[in-house]
């Protein structure tokens, strides 16, 4: 590769950036390496909600994925500040967690608030952060938040440049340059990028007009004025920028080095009495729970011989693995919800589990029937159990304000679900954005059903001239997702700082929350 075509994108924001760009995480990654980028800065706003997806794409190809988000700062100086900080290390990414936790708890759901005091009062030192200058700003209002963010954050300050072939982009930049030189702050190129090929403009755009309840037609200035928020090839963007720019993103590339694997999870410790090991404690409850499954009344010669066989493979490889934790946690929730009077049952795999029998957390007897233990816990596997209780509709709320009460809401949150547009929602949306009559979309979305799948036919709706250009957007927007919501019950638990690993943000309904993640990236 040509030095001097070497580059870094470390602005670029997925579909995770809600109705804001178009980006799947995996295709961005992808486009980046065939490229031949040396790095992708993954930075939607206030989220990393893609970055799991982004970080197996970009494992799968031996790929440098940087993870970071992106704030809008409000009301320094008169003006937003728009900032992006990108990960250097695992304390980094603790620092960037807690900071999007911060801003979107403060929040109503699905939007955040970071403001200067806030941000005073944060640290981020490890942490990279990237000034996106605002172009409508002449110099005393840009000199003043410029030796602001200066004090702020020194030398780990820098400003980022875009070029996207607007008629006074030269001036632009050689404003940047002048600001730089004021600041002692190096520039770095940036592509803003909203989109992984050009082509995708019109999806765009159509997001745009969804995002602002409008038509395509009423946007004007609110859509990107060309297609260049996109990941251009090398050589496009060398012939933007002076070199010096283009090696600035390496230099940056090169201290952001953490990656996901990093992370590791640990269970809450105070399921566990003082004085004792997960093992001993998990020993202790199984034989407490087979001494009443096995009543001595009823078995006066003890219990089954090939039950105990069984209960000691488990416990063996429970421990092995060192799971034991996990089956007390979940013991611990069963037990309340039994002393409360509230119905619960698991199933599942666990069914194939003596100990879960024995802790009360599933009813197959292990006596009754052959035990396939290895369908639910297996060294060959690598994958961790997954027990699912149910509990009753109407008394779930209390389990779940239990589990609050007992961890706090800074350690323990719900798993999100991700509302992604289906053939109905979808319909609706690009029907209203291209301006169609209102009857003409109601007929067409309530004319579909989920069997129907997922592919839109220009010839199965109202005809209208707009018809393909309908059918066609539709298709591209389906399965994007829309907001974050809820899972139903998928509790994540942490033994200390939640937001240590993952953010939280606020749920819909009152004295609930969730993190950014759902649980296909929990797993």
């Amino acid at each position: 590769m040509s030095n001097e075509l070497a580059y870094a994108e470390l602005v670029c924001a997925s579909h995770f950036s809600f109705l804001k760009a178009s980006g799947y995480p995996e295709d961005l990654v992808a486009r980046a390496h065939a490229l031949g980028y040396q790095a992708l800065a993954l930075t939607d706003e206030a989220s990393v909600s893609g970055s799991v997806r982004a970080h197996l794409a970009a494992q799968s190809l031996g790929f440098h994925l940087i993870h970071g988000a992106r704030f809008t700062v409000n009301a320094h100086l008169g003006q937003p500040l728009d900032l992006v900080f990108l990960v250097k290390d695992r304390t980094g990414w603790q620092q960037l967690c807690g900071l999007i936790t911060q801003a979107r708890t403060r929040a109503p759901k699905g939007s955040y608030w970071l403001d200067a005091q806030m941000l005073q009062a944060t640290s981020l030192d490890h942490c990279l952060s990237i000034w996106l200058p605002s172009l409508t700003l002449s110099d005393q209002p840009l000199h003043s938040q410029g030796r602001w963010l200066k004090t702020l954050f020194a030398d780990q300050l820098v400003i980022g440049c875009s070029q996207h072939l607007h008629i006074d982009d030269r001036i632009w930049q050689q404003q940047l340059m002048g600001l730089s030189a004021l600041l002692r702050t190096p520039i770095a190129a940036v592509g803003d990028v909203r989109m992984h090929r050009r082509r995708d403009k019109p999806l765009l755009d159509l997001l745009t007009a969804i995002r602002h309840g409008k038509t395509m037609a009423q946007c004007g200035r609110l859509l990107t004025a060309n297609a260049e928020q996109y990941l251009r090839p090398r050589l496009r963007i060398a012939r933007h920028f002076p070199s010096a720019f283009l090696q600035q993103t390496l230099q940056i590339a090169s201290q952001c080095q953490f990656s996901l694997d990093e992370l590791r999870y640990e269970y809450p410790d105070e399921i566990v009495p003082p004085g004792l090991t997960p093992g001993q404690w998990l020993r202790h409850l199984t034989e407490q729970g087979a001494s009443q499954r096995y009543p001595i009344h009823q078995y006066p010669q003890g219990m089954p011989a090939a039950v105990r066989q069984q209960i000691e493979h488990e416990l063996s490889l429970i421990a092995e693995l060192r799971y034991e934790p996990y089956f007390l946690t979940v013991y611990d929730i069963v037990a309340f919800a039994r002393s409360k009077g509230i119905l619960c049952q698991g199933r599942g795999s666990a069914a194939n589990s003596a100990v879960c029998y024995c802790l009360g957390i599933t009813e197959v007897d292990p006596s009754r029937m052959s035990m396939l233990f290895e369908r639910f816990i297996s060294k060959e596997r690598q994958e961790p159990p997954d027990i699912d209780v149910d509990f009753e509709h109407h008394r779930r709320e209390e389990v779940i304000q239990y589990l609050y009460e007992k961890y706090g809401r800074h350690r323990a949150a719900l798993a999100a679900a991700i509302i992604r547009y289906r053939p109905r929602s979808a319909l609706r949306d690009v029907g209203k954005a291209l301006g169609l009559d209102p009857e003409l979309v109601d007929q067409a979305a309530k004319g579909r059903s989920w069997w129907d799948g997922r592919q839109i036919q220009a010839e199965g709706l109202p005809a209208t001239p707009l018809s393909d250009r309908w059918a066609d957007l539709t298709n591209q927007i389906m399965g994007f997702p829309r907001h974050l919501s809820q899972h139903v019950g998928g509790f994540v638990i942490a033994r200390r700082q939640l937001s240590d690993l993952v953010p939280i943000e606020n749920a819909a309904m009152a004295a609930r929350s969730i993190i950014q993640w759902d649980k296909d990236d929990i797993d």
